[in-house]
């Protein structure tokens, strides 16, 4: 008995002629086209989620080095004296500190001008 792959292979083919849709031109019309533009832009989807972890890191810095400079320390300073003052507090939430509750970032603050 032979196997038939009709079905499996054709299968295959919507899937990405689905991921493809919305794609520019004979991207989204062409199977053979497609299936490299999807290749493409799934590597970048994989790449895009690696760059937004360090994206987001180099956010919250920003962001606490502006409310640290505020407060009267540099960003260096401040994370210092957070460890010297036995603080384990991570970016992000010190960055959503220093934007949603100032007084609580300026205790912060406080804590590690004191320890250092």
């Amino acid at each position: 008995m032979r196997i038939k792959r009709s079905v499996n292979a054709l299968k295959k083919r919507r899937k990405i002629m689905r991921l493809a849709k919305g794609y520019f031109g004979n991207k989204s019309k062409s199977y053979r086209i497609a299936r490299e533009a999807v290749m493409k832009s799934l590597n970048y989807a994989f790449i895009g989620r690696k760059l937004r972890k360090r994206d987001m890191r180099s956010l919250w810095i920003a962001r606490i080095n502006a409310a640290a400079r505020v407060n009267g320390l540099s960003y260096s300073k401040f994370m210092h004296g957070l460890k010297a003052a036995g603080i384990n507090l991570n970016r992000k939430v010190l960055a959503d500190l220093a934007v949603n509750d100032a007084a609580a970032f300026a205790a912060l603050a406080e804590k590690a001008k004191a320890a250092v």
